[in-house]
Protein backbone atom coordinates (compact mmCIF):
# COMPACT_ATOMS: atom_id res chain seq x y z
CA UNK A 1 0.00 0.00 0.00
CA UNK A 2 0.70 3.32 -0.98
CA UNK A 3 1.61 5.73 2.98
CA UNK A 4 1.72 9.62 3.07
CA UNK A 5 2.84 11.03 5.54
CA UNK A 6 1.94 14.83 5.44
CA UNK A 7 2.64 17.79 8.27
CA UNK A 8 2.36 21.51 8.15
CA UNK A 9 5.72 21.85 7.13
CA UNK A 10 7.06 18.56 5.35
CA UNK A 11 6.59 15.68 3.79
CA UNK A 12 7.85 12.87 6.62
CA UNK A 13 7.19 9.91 4.29
CA UNK A 14 5.57 8.87 1.23
CA UNK A 15 6.43 5.59 -0.12
CA UNK A 16 5.42 1.61 0.17
CA UNK A 17 4.59 0.18 3.38
CA UNK A 18 3.31 -3.48 4.43
CA UNK A 19 1.71 -2.23 7.43
CA UNK A 20 0.93 0.52 9.34
CA UNK A 21 0.46 1.75 13.20
CA UNK A 22 -1.43 4.95 14.25
CA UNK A 23 -1.77 6.17 17.67
CA UNK A 24 -6.19 6.65 17.07
CA UNK A 25 -7.58 8.39 19.65
CA UNK A 26 -9.38 4.92 20.85
CA UNK A 27 -6.54 3.23 20.89
CA UNK A 28 -3.82 2.39 18.47
CA UNK A 29 -4.51 1.06 14.43
CA UNK A 30 -3.21 -1.56 12.53
CA UNK A 31 -3.59 -0.76 8.91
CA UNK A 32 -2.83 -3.71 6.47
CA UNK A 33 -2.88 -3.96 2.56
CA UNK A 34 -7.06 -4.17 1.62
CA UNK A 35 -7.89 -2.75 4.79
CA UNK A 36 -11.94 -1.12 4.84
CA UNK A 37 -12.09 2.49 3.95
CA UNK A 38 -11.66 4.50 7.23
CA UNK A 39 -11.18 7.80 8.83
CA UNK A 40 -9.40 7.95 12.13
CA UNK A 41 -8.54 11.38 14.53
CA UNK A 42 -4.89 10.52 16.20
CA UNK A 43 -3.68 11.56 19.38
CA UNK A 44 -0.39 12.40 20.41
CA UNK A 45 2.15 9.40 19.74
CA UNK A 46 4.43 7.25 17.44
CA UNK A 47 3.32 5.97 13.85
CA UNK A 48 5.15 3.12 12.89
CA UNK A 49 5.65 2.50 9.24
CA UNK A 50 6.79 -1.05 8.04
CA UNK A 51 8.73 -1.04 4.78
CA UNK A 52 10.74 -3.63 3.09
CA UNK A 53 13.61 -2.01 4.46
CA UNK A 54 12.82 -1.94 7.56
CA UNK A 55 10.65 0.16 10.25
CA UNK A 56 10.30 3.36 10.23
CA UNK A 57 8.69 5.95 13.37
CA UNK A 58 7.82 9.30 13.44
CA UNK A 59 6.05 11.07 16.57
CA UNK A 60 3.43 13.24 16.02
CA UNK A 61 1.46 15.50 17.73
CA UNK A 62 -1.96 14.47 16.65
CA UNK A 63 -4.35 14.61 13.55
CA UNK A 64 -6.10 12.38 11.04
CA UNK A 65 -5.44 9.20 8.77
CA UNK A 66 -7.77 8.22 5.91
CA UNK A 67 -7.46 4.74 4.81
CA UNK A 68 -8.83 4.22 1.08
CA UNK A 69 -8.54 1.63 -1.84
CA UNK A 70 -4.88 0.63 -0.53
CA UNK A 71 -3.63 4.29 0.45
CA UNK A 72 -3.09 5.85 3.55
CA UNK A 73 -2.80 9.67 3.96
CA UNK A 74 -1.46 10.89 7.63
CA UNK A 75 -2.10 14.54 8.12
CA UNK A 76 0.19 15.28 11.52
CA UNK A 77 1.06 17.92 13.59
Amino acid sequence: MIVDIITPDTELFSGEATAVTVPGIDGSLGILNNHAPLISALKKGEVKVSTSEGEKKFEIKGGVAEVLKNKVIILAE
